[in-house]
């Protein structure tokens, strides 16, 4: 059984960095798909970053260049490290798996099966 537990959130001034996890259990991954998203209130979930099996991670316009994406392999653990962080960027972030290889940027979200609980990020002054 597939288990996902996001946490790191919090709140942090407009410039400032947060380091979220995605801690799994039941499957290992480093060798699956794995995308986060966002949501913030009163908008659609909307994709963030993603990670493929051989280490290829993606980031879309919004947060190339502030985003990156990082594995422990011990812990079955994945980083979304923030820098930069923007008002913009205040959302509940969820990390998901894709029972494939590959993941998926802007493809269907309903590819992801397993989601994490989500963690608050705030950014304000």
């Amino acid at each position: 059984q597939v288990q996902l537990v996001n946490s790191g959130g919090g709140l942090v001034q407009p410039g400032g960095s947060l380091v979220l996890s995605c801690q799994a259990s039941g499957l290992n991954l480093d060798r699956a798909g794995i995308g986060w998203f966002r949501q913030a209130p009163g908008k659609e979930r909307r994709p963030v970053s993603c990670r493929s099996g051989d280490a290829s991670t993606y980031h879309t316009d919004r947060v190339e260049g502030r985003f990156t994406i990082s594995m422990d392999k011990d812990k079955n653990t994945m980083y979304l490290q923030m820098t930069q962080l923007k008002p913009a960027d205040t959302a509940v972030y969820y990390c998901a798996y894709r029972s494939s290889f590959y993941c998926s940027l802007y493809g269907p979200q309903t590819a992801y099966t397993d989601w994490g609980n989500g963690t608050q990020v705030t950014v304000s002054a």
